[in-house]
């Protein structure tokens, strides 16, 4: 058994004192005991359950700041994405591990501890599907072990360019998956799912799968494992939904398919009242990246008419233009702000302080979305652990109320001192325990990607 003891620990119902957790050789706590005595046992001052990232596409984590060029005519995220498939041409597998590693190693120093990999360059720059067919998705599995953060697996269902079954463009061929396709990667990836890995599916989206495949692969999928698909995030995709089929994405969707709360429907960004109250209503959560979704230009998600009707949400860092849980809780929050013109806007009648109900918001989502037992100081859950660094000047004199509102909203300096996942340490006083050598694996792929500029 192994223990550790914080003067303050942030619990699935609030802030507790003197908690002394423990956990077993598995790396899942088995008990949580507020005040207890802990001696000697080792003692930190904040404890908070480590945020589940629920959407990234770790790839692009080397894409980052390569696309803030303009060009001749206004830029979008259509023209971006142009940019990315030019990106992912050239990538191979070991360079995805590489980057993947980065990346995760980024997120842990940040205060992630789960994240969920909605995973869709599956074949050769040829077009051919490796000899075997999940090769990319084990090599983002072991960029995991390797860093130490929790996974879920999403291979993303991806057979169309555009609603009606377009077919694919050159450009997209190795991203090309049908439903077969995905089972079958799903049957590969089974022996590595253990209490630090699970594995979903993602649809890309309703332009790149059809609803008579998602059908199928649902139909074949454990009833309980999560199902991610990106919906309604540009209002170009809204219209040529509704030309395709008189409805709107989330409209179409939710017509079409049993929608609960395994499901994470990312972004849907551009929704009309129904829809907003038909998410809520269906127990799914609105998985929410606002880094990239400014990046990107994308809009502002209804927060505030989305949790009246009592809403889930999470966050992701989908393209990586920031590793960082606090930013994406930050801008979730102004973003808003800046839309109403008001303050203070994401609370409930129970939870006024904007820093707590963020976070624990998002914890809750998150872990719906991952399907794994993370988001909580609690016994059954992962002995996943971040611990703020008590000494530095943002976190002078706090009371108790005021500490994550500090943490969210307070300066850019990283306050993640230290990092537990599944019982290890994975980060200390910010540092990655293997931090040098996936670094200096990752400049090398850097290298080698901007040979093919």
């Amino acid at each position: 058994m192994s223990k550790l003891f914080a003067r303050h620990a942030l619990l699935p119902d609030g802030w507790a004192g003197d908690v002394l957790i423990e956990w077993d050789a598995s790396g899942a706590i088995t008990a949580v005991m507020p005040g207890a005595a802990g001696e000697g046992v080792e003692r930190v001052e904040y404890a908070l359950p480590g945020m589940i990232n629920l959407h990234s596409h770790s790839f692009q984590r080397a894409l980052g700041g390569r696309t803030e060029k303009a060009g001749d005519s206004k830029d979008s995220f259509w023209t971006w994405r142009e940019l990315m498939y030019r990106f992912a041409r050239n990538i191979t597998p070991e360079h995805i591990e590489a980057i993947a590693a980065q990346l995760f190693s980024e997120c842990l120093r940040h205060g992630y501890t789960s994240l969920c990999e909605f995973h869709y360059v599956q074949r050769a720059p040829d077009g051919a599907m490796y000899a075997r067919p999940a090769e990319t998705a084990e090599r983002v599995i072991a960029a995991a072990r390797l860093a130490g953060i929790g996974m879920t697996m999403l291979p993303v269902l991806y057979s169309y360019s555009g609603f009606g079954e377009k077919a694919l463009k050159p450009e997209q061929q190795r991203f090309k998956t049908d439903a077969q396709d995905v089972l079958r990667i799903v049957d590969a990836l089974e022996p590595l799912r253990d209490a630090q890995v699970e594995v979903g599916v993602a649809p890309h989206s309703l332009r790149a799968a059809s609803v008579a495949q998602i059908q199928d692969v649902l139909a074949t999928l454990p009833k309980a494992r999560p199902v991610h698909i990106h919906i309604a995030e540009q209002q170009a995709e809204v219209q040529q939904s509704l030309d395709w089929s008189g409805r709107r994405p989330v409209q179409w969707l939710l017509e079409n398919m049993d929608v609960d709360q395994r499901w994470c429907l990312i972004h849907a960004t551009h929704l009309d009242d129904e829809e907003v109250g038909g998410i809520a209503r269906s127990g799914a959560v609105a998985g929410l990246c606002p880094t990239t979704e400014a990046n990107l230009g994308d809009g502002l998600f209804p927060l505030e008419r989305f949790l009246t009707q009592g809403g889930r949400f999470g966050i992701g860092s989908d393209s990586h233009v920031s590793q960082s849980a606090v930013e994406e809780l930050r801008w979730l929050e102004y973003g808003q702000r800046l839309q109403h013109q008001r303050r203070n806007i994401a609370v409930s009648d129970s939870e006024r302080h904007v820093g707590d109900f963020l976070w624990q918001g998002a914890l809750q989502g998150g872990a719906l979305a991952a399907g794994r037992p993370v988001g909580a100081l609690a016994p059954g859950h992962r002995a996943d652990v971040v611990v703020l660094d008590d000494d530095h000047p943002n976190m002078f004199g706090l009371a108790l109320d005021e500490v994550l509102g500090s943490f969210v909203f307070s300066g850019n300096d990283n306050l993640v001192k230290d990092v537990m996942v599944g019982g290890q340490w994975v980060v200390r006083n910010q540092q990655h325990v293997a931090q040098q050598a996936i670094a200096a694996r990752f400049k090398q792929t850097l290298a080698e990607l901007r040979e093919f500029r």
